[in-house]
């Protein structure tokens, strides 16, 4: 039987995505494969990790292999049905949890939710907050669902396009969203982890902005007075996404820079 020092050996993978898989085939820590790298392993566990690595050698995301990602510092279960959760989105949740500090009873709105990344990570931040959340579907809201679940964050979901998916009536103190923003043709498409994730959540088939221009125009109808709407967008969108902003009547209207300075979130006041 071969051990899992002669598997690291062999180099098809990096080694820490090859420790990963096998982490995951032996359901084990990572100091267990420290402390075991010589015991031989079993023909069954042998042939779970050759199905895992081809996959990851295909290109397959990680995460989507493993079904799991780390964001905000809670793991929360991903498939194909839902966008990968991305550092670059902890932005949004961090200015989020600024705005909803000693605001007891705040509402909050998360269009186009996904894994539920931002919503969850949010309710579990601000508890005192009454967390809601969107997605058009039902697949991704299977996974949303699950993971709250899992977590333990109260939040309310419900499926349907942006505001139409929410009972008439509701409105909120914040909106936020990570909407699809890469435009059509756009050649990122067709590269990396991008290829396996849900088109839908990637690119509205326009120019990128179709879907700011839906959330924004639409807020006014949603929101308390003073609320606030906040988004993430692509590096070269800011300037577009500020002008939808202001044309709708925000004010205060600015956006964020991520740890690289690029400017990646863009909101303001009603």
């Amino acid at each position: 039987m071969s051990s899992l020092r002669e598997f690291l050996r062999e180099g098809r993978l990096a080694a820490l995505e090859a420790r990963m898989l096998w982490q995951h085939v032996l359901q084990v820590p990572r100091s267990w494969l420290i402390a075991h790298d010589s015991d031989p392993l079993s023909d069954d566990h042998i042939q779970a990790y050759r199905q895992l690595e081809e996959r990851r050698l295909a290109g397959e995301p990680m995460a989507y292999i493993l079904g799991v990602r780390e964001f905000m510092g809670h793991d929360f279960h991903v498939s194909p049905a839902v966008l990968i959760p991305r550092p670059d989105t902890e932005l949004l949740v961090e200015k989020a949890v600024t705005l909803l500090q000693g605001r007891e009873g705040a509402t909050v709105l998360d269009l186009g939710t996904g894994s539920g990344a931002i919503a969850i990570s949010i309710a579990l931040a601000c508890p005192w907050a009454h967390v809601v959340a969107t997605d058009i579907s039902g697949d991704a809201l299977l996974v949303a669902c699950k993971n709250a679940r899992n977590l333990g964050a109260d939040v309310e979901f419900h499926q349907g396009s942006w505001y139409q998916a929410l009972p008439t009536g509701k409105v909120f103190d914040l909106i936020v969203s990570n909407p699809p923003y890469i435009a059509e043709g756009d050649p990122h498409l067709a590269q990396g982890d991008l290829r396996f994730e849900p088109a839908a959540a990637l690119s509205d088939g326009s120019d990128g902005l179709d879907a700011y221009r839906e959330i924004v125009a639409g807020a006014s109808a949603c929101l308390q007075a003073g609320g606030s709407l906040y988004v993430e967008h692509g590096w070269e969108q800011s300037a577009q996404v500020c002008d939808l902003l202001r044309q709708a009547g925000f004010r205060e209207v600015h956006s964020l820079p991520d740890l690289a300075g690029i400017l990646r979130v863009s909101g303001g006041h009603f």
